[in-house]
């Protein structure tokens, strides 16, 4: 099974290629006053130790984590809909930080919390192993190209990373609009010794996944979209070793 030291080597290894691309997209005079504004109190800065996620929140709660949550119109919708739940988002695009800033305070959204970081760092760094209740991969960029495929998100050493900090029964659900990419995610989740598929292959959409503006019009236009949902194995004498898995 993948897991212990080799995670922390493949890890290391792919924190060198970058998955995404800091493009210039324009930043709106709203999206910077949200974020000048909110990222005092919601955000998080990156830093190479773990973080008390129930300290950053101020209670003990189910924990989630989204990576790349663009707009943030699905993390917004999410974090308002499951009060129940504390949330906390990873997108590295300025603008999409300042529009999820300005949702957060328009809602009064008080269980979501950013992270403006690359994600690989921040779960390799900040998460303790075992300590989420579930993580959410929406529409990552889909590199189509194939000699780009190496800068995919969902790689092995990564998707043995994510599994490491979920807790026994904590979910990881992914979507994608691309149907190679949906194949490849399909395979690499299945090949990870401690996740467990909760369909015989691709899992009906759920609402609690909200439809993206994007998203229905690709749905218009006869665009298909695949969702995965694995689940993490309950505890075993293998998988405690991921609590001694410091990726150092």
């Amino acid at each position: 099974m993948a897991g212990g030291g080799n995670v922390g080597a493949g890890v290391r290894e792919r924190a060198s290629i970058r998955s995404f691309v800091l493009r210039q997209g324009r930043l709106s005079n709203a999206q910077q006053r949200y974020r000048d504004a909110m990222m005092a109190k919601i955000g998080v800065p990156y830093s190479a130790a773990p973080v008390d996620l129930d300290a950053l929140f101020g209670r003990s709660a189910p924990q989630i984590l989204e990576i790349g949550f663009g707009m943030g119109e699905t993390s917004a919708a999410i974090a308002a809909s499951h009060p129940e739940n504390d949330y906390l988002g990873i997108e590295v695009h300025t603008p999409g930080v300042g529009s999820l800033c300005k949702l957060v305070a328009e809602l009064g959204l008080r269980n979501q919390r950013i992270i403006q970081h690359d994600a690989v760092e921040v779960l390799r760094d900040m998460i303790t192993p075992a300590s989420l209740a579930g993580i959410h991969v929406f529409f990552p960029d889909p590199w189509p190209k194939k000699r780009h495929h190496k800068r995919r998100l969902l790689q092995p050493p990564f998707v043995a990373l994510l599994a490491s900090r979920l807790q026994a029964g904590g979910y990881l659900h992914c979507a994608t609009d691309w149907e190679d990419y949906a194949r490849q995610m399909l395979a690499v989740l299945s090949a990870e010794a401690r996740l467990a598929n909760t369909a015989p292959d691709y899992a009906p959409r759920s609402d609690h996944r909200p439809q993206t503006k994007f998203e229905q019009r690709g749905l218009r236009l006869g665009h298909g979209v695949w969702d995965l949902v694995f689940v993490r194995k309950p505890e075993s004498v293998e998988t405690k070793n991921d609590r001694q898995d410091e990726l150092a």
